[in-house]
């Protein structure tokens, strides 16, 4: 699935939160990285994340002209 650029940042946003918060890494921590918004943007390219992001269906109108 692709993302927008707004699903990537609320994604890499709440990751984020849940790391600075004590949440455990799904990646092996590289020593060079602290920042916990590389952290959880190295999770999200690696694809480690289970994170769902649910999209409203499109309406259809049945509209007769």
């Amino acid at each position: 699935m692709r993302y927008t650029k707004y699903e990537i940042a609320r994604i890499i946003g709440a990751r984020a939160l849940q790391l600075a918060m004590g949440a455990p890494m799904l990646i092996k921590k590289p020593k060079e990285l602290r920042d916990t918004v590389l952290i959880a943007k190295t999770e999200l390219e690696k694809g480690v994340l289970p994170i769902t992001v649910k999209r409203p269906k499109p309406i259809k109108l049945n509209i007769k002209i």
